[in-house]
C-alpha cells in the first residue's frame, strides 16, 4: 500500500508520456516514398520511444525521419527524460520514507521468524534486563526474537556478537500484529518474556499472548502490586518481581551465605568460588531506602530474625514493625550517625538512584570501615563506578532479574532446588556443596537436563519398556572406566508434576522423567552416549560388555554351551 500510494502519480505520468509519445510518433508523417508518406507502426514507435526516453539513441528507424518526426522526437526526448527523473526521484524518496523502511523491516523480520525451525523465545523489551537475558540465552545457544519500541536499542542489536541469530524489530510489542509477526503462534516458540519498563505494557503483552496462544508460557516482569494481582490470575503466566528477587538475594547473603554462594556459583557470577561464601557479620543492619524494594528487604530480614534500622526521607514511623528504628532523612552522614552506624553489622544502600547509593558507601566507609556493605546497582552504564567502589556485595537488579528468568527458561528445576534448600537446614546445602566440589572441582558449572523419552533417550526407554529396573546411580557411571562415576551430580528429578530434590543413587527411574544434572561439559556427551546406545547402557548397569553382531553373538553362545 505504501508503494502504491507514493508511486501512483509517477507511474501515471510515465504512462501518459509514453502513450502520447508513441501515438504521436505513429501519427507523424514520415518521408515520401513512391509519392506516399510513410508512417511508423505502433511496435516501431514503442521501440523508438523506449531508447529515446532513456537517452540511449540507436538512430532513426526503420527509415530516415521527416522533419515532422524529428520535431516530435525532440518533444518526446525532453518529456521522457523529465518523466523519468520525476519517477526516479519519487522512488528514492519512497526508499527513504520512514514508514516504508519500517514496513520493509517488518516484512523481513516476519519472514525470518517464519523460516526459523529452531526453538526460540520472544523477548519484549531490550533494556538492561532484556539485553542481559539475550546474552544468557546466546551463551546457552537459545534463539530469541526481540521486540522493542526504541529504535536505538534495535540498532544496537545489530552489533552484538551473539552465537545464534536474534532478529529484532522496532515495534510496539503490545500490538497483536507484531506479536504474530514475532511468532507467538509459531510451533518452535517456547515462551514469551515481557521485560519492558512499563507495567501497563507488560500486562497488555501478557493478556494479548494469552488470547493469541493460550498454551504458550508467558514470563512477565511486574513491579506493581495491582498489575501483579492481575497477572497471577491468568493461566500459564509466571510473574517475576525484581524487587522481591533482590530482597531474596540480600536476605540469603545475610542469613544463608552458603545458599547464596551456591546460587551465585550456579548462575556463573563473577569471582564466586564454590564453598567459599561471603563472611557476613551478625547484628543489626541499616537499610537505606524504603520504597517497594526496601519493604521486601525488610520483610525478608525480619523473617530471618535480623534487626533493621531504616533511613528514608519519606519513611512513616507508623509503618515500623516491632523492634524497627525509623530515621526520616536522606542517607547522609548525619542520618547514619542517628541510626547508630558504629555498632551496625552492615548497611544496605537500596535506593533507586545510583549516585545516592555510591554516596552512602563513602559515608559508611568513613564512619564504620568494618561494616558489611551491600549496594543496589540500578543502571548498567555506571558499572565502572560500582567496580571502583569495592562494595562487599553489589547486586544489579536487572542482572538478578535476567538470571532468574534465564533459569526459568533453560532449567526451571534449578530455581525449585534453591527454593527447596532455603526451607531446609543449612547442613543440606553444605552437603550438596561438598558433593559438587567432589564432582566438578574448580571447573565452572555446566547444567543440563535430560528427559527419558524415546526421542532423547531411546536406549533407556527401550530398557525400561523391556521390564528392566534402572536406578540413577548406574546411569551416571563412566563407560570408559567402569565402575567410576562421571563427574556430575543429579540435582533434581521431575516426574508427573512432582519434583524430587537431590535424589539418591538408588532412586528408580521411570519413563518420562526429567533429570537435572550439574557437572563438567564432557560428562554430558558421555551421558548422551549411554542414553542412545543400548550396549553402553547395559555395560554401565551390569559391567558386562555384551557381544555385538550376529557372528559374535553366535560365538559367545557357543562358548557358553561348551562351559556347560
Amino acid at each position: 500500500m505504501i508503494v502504491l500510494r507514493y508511486m501512483r502519480r509517477p507511474l501515471f505520468v510515465l504512462l501518459f508520456v509514453y502513450s502520447v509519445g508513441i501515438m504521436g510518433m505513429a501519427l507523424m508523417p514520415g518521408q515520401v516514398v513512391d509519392g506516399e508518406a510513410t508512417r511508423m507502426n505502433l511496435f516501431h514507435a514503442f521501440y523508438f520511444f523506449t531508447y529515446t526516453a532513456t537517452t540511449t539513441g540507436f538512430g532513426e528507424l526503420p527509415n530516415g525521419f521527416s522533419e515532422e518526426q524529428r520535431l516530435w522526437t525532440i518533444f518526446c526526448l525532453y518529456t521522457g527524460v523529465i518523466a523519468w527523473f520525476y519517477a526516479i526521484g519519487s522512488l528514492i524518496h519512497l526508499v527513504q520514507n520512514p514508514h516504508f523502511i519500517r514496513a520493509m523491516d517488518g516484512f523481513r523480520f516476519a519472514r525470518k521468524v517464519r523460516r526459523n525451525a529452531d526453538p526460540f523465545v520472544i523477548l519484549c523489551g531490550f533494556g538492561d534486563a532484556g539485553s542481559l537475558l539475550a546474552r544468557g540465552l546466546s551463551d546457552h545457544r537459545m534463539r530469541a526474537v526481540i521486540l522493542d519500541a526504541d529504535p536505538e536499542r534495535i540498532k544496537a542489536l545489530g552489533v552484538r556478537d551473539y552465537t545464534v541469530a536474534m532478529p529484532g524489530l522496532h515495534a510496539d510489542a503490545s500490538a497483536p500484529k507484531h506479536l504474530l509477526d514475532a511468532g507467538v503462534k509459531h510451533p518452535a516458540c517456547r515462551a514469551l518474556v515481557a521485560l519492558t519498563n512499563d507495567d501497563d505494557i507488560n500486562l497488555k503483552i501478557a493478556v494479548m499472548a494469552r488470547h493469541l496462544n493460550p498454551r504458550l508460557p508467558v514470563i512477565c516482569r511486574s513491579t506493581s502490586a495491582r498489575h501483579e494481582a492481575n497477572l497471577r490470575s491468568l493461566d500459564n503466566v509466571t510473574v517475576v518481581d525484581p524487587f522481591e528477587i533482590f530482597a531474596q538475594l540480600v536476605s540469603r547473603a545475610i542469613a544463608r551465605p552458603e545458599l547464596h554462594n551456591l546460587n551465585a556459583w550456579i548462575v556463573g557470577a563473577r569471582g564466586v568460588e564454590l564453598g567459599v561464601p561471603v563472611q557476613v557479620p551478625r547484628g543489626d543492619w541499616i537499610l537505606c531506602g524504603y520504597g517497594r524494594m526496601g519493604h521486601w528487604i525488610h520483610r525478608y530480614l525480619q523473617a530471618h530474625g535480623v534487626g533493621v534500622r531504616i533511613i528514608d526521607p519519606q519513611a512513616d514511623a507508623s509503618e515500623a514493625w516491632e523492634g524497627t528504628v525509623m530515621v526520616q532523612a536522606h542517607a547522609d552522614r548525619s542520618a547514619l550517625l542517628s541510626a547508630s552506624i558504629d555498632d551496625a553489622a552492615g548497611v544496605i544502600a537500596a535506593t533507586n538512584r545510583d549516585a545516592d547509593n555510591l554516596s552512602t558507601l563513602l559515608s559508611v566507609t568513613e564512619l564504620n570501615p568494618q561494616a558489611f556493605r551491600i549496594v543496589r546497582h540500578n543502571s548498567h552504564v555506571n558499572q565502572v563506578a560500582f567496580d571502583a567502589a569495592r562494595a562487599d556485595l553489589v547486586l544489579q537488579h536487572s542482572l538478578t532479574t535476567a538470571r532468574r528468568i534465564l533459569k526459568l527458561l533453560i532449567s526451571p528445576l534449578v530455581q525449585e532446588l534453591i527454593d527447596w534448600l532455603a526451607e531446609r537446614e543449612p547442613a543440606r546445602t553444605q552437603a550438596l556443596v561438598a558433593r559438587l566440589q567432589a564432582a566438578v572441582g574448580a571447573a565452572p558449572p555446566h547444567l543440563w537436563s535430560i528427559r527419558l523419552v524415546p526421542g532423547e533417550a531411546p536406549a533407556v526407554t527401550d530398557y525400561l519398556a523391556a521390564g528392566e529396573d534402572l536406578a540413577l546411580g548406574p546411569l551416571c557411571r563412566d563407560a570408559r572406566s567402569f565402575p567410576d562415576r562421571l563427574p556430575c551430580e543429579a540435582l533434581a528429578v521431575h516426574r508427573a508434576g512432582e519434583s524430587i530434590m537431590l535424589p539418591e543413587e538408588e532412586f528408580p527411574l521411570r519413563h518420562g522423567d526429567e533429570i537435572l544434572f550439574c557437572g563438567v561439559p564432557w560428562s554430558e556427551s558421555m551421558l548422551q552416549a549411554t542414553l542412545h546406545n543400548p550396549y553402553t547402557l547395559r555395560y554401565v548397569v551390569t559391567g558386562i560388555d555384551a557381544p555385538r553382531g550376529v557372528i559374535f553373538t553366535w560365538l559367545e553362545g557357543r562358548r557358553r554351551r561348551r562351559r556347560i
